[in-house]
């Protein structure tokens, strides 16, 4: 029970940041309406998948100072959970699109940039994929994973702000923060990034653990 802690805390965030996402009131914006509900779901996506990217870029840099294949299976898993959150954060993305810009993927950079990212690291795992020696497989990948982190938030928070972008904070748009995340906002979408962030670390972990019970029967 000690252990598993951060866990039990993850769960509690996460069903209160859904149960207060549906139901706390919300302030009443043009366009937006009820809509703004998704901030609670879709921005957390968003950063959790950032966290993950970091922690594997950190077991990559890890790898390739030791050679310890714990670190390099952590850093691959931690991709795989952070495209998992990538998936959701375009999937719940385009669903708001579709509400209040009438189109679920209008030409926004920052939409497609986002497209790029995902695409981005799905090419990771295809080059880990495409590499039998194993050594040679996590040295490649941990180089390509340094490097695509840097791109990513390029492509995610730097290219949006120099052009004209329809999501909040980019393209002179003002961010969330500066019109109409009230208090009762907060209230829930804090946790919910916190949660959420705590569940993805907690299925990364998870997949690790699979993955190395895998290769101990496979050694075996």
């Amino acid at each position: 029970m000690t252990k598993n802690w951060w866990k039990i805390i993850a769960s509690v965030l996460v069903l209160y940041s859904i149960i207060g996402g549906l139901l706390i009131e919300v302030p009443s914006l043009p366009i937006l309406h009820e809509s703004i509900r998704n901030l609670y779901f879709h921005v957390p996506m968003w950063f959790t998948m950032i966290i993950l990217y970091l922690v594997s870029v950190i077991y990559s840099i890890k790898y390739l100072s030791s050679g310890n294949e714990n670190d390099d299976l952590l850093a691959v898993e931690s991709v795989n959970a952070g495209i998992i959150f990538g998936f959701l954060g375009l999937l719940t993305g385009m669903i708001w699109a579709n509400y209040t810009w009438g189109d679920p993927w209008p030409n926004d950079p920052k939409l497609n940039s986002a497209a790029i990212s995902t695409l981005m690291y799905m090419a990771y795992l295809v080059l880990r994929n495409s590499l039998e020696e194993e050594q040679k497989r996590a040295r490649i990948s941990a180089i390509y994973n340094i490097f695509a982190f840097p791109v990513m938030i390029v492509l995610l928070f730097i290219l949006p702000r120099m052009t004209d972008s329809l999501h909040p904070g980019n393209g002179g748009n003002p961010g969330f923060g500066g019109y109409d995340l009230d208090d009762n906002m907060r209230w829930v979408f804090y946790p919910a990034c916190l949660g959420w962030i705590m569940l993805g670390v907690w299925i990364a972990t998870l997949r690790y653990r699979i993955r190395k019970l895998e290769n101990s029967q496979l050694d075996s």
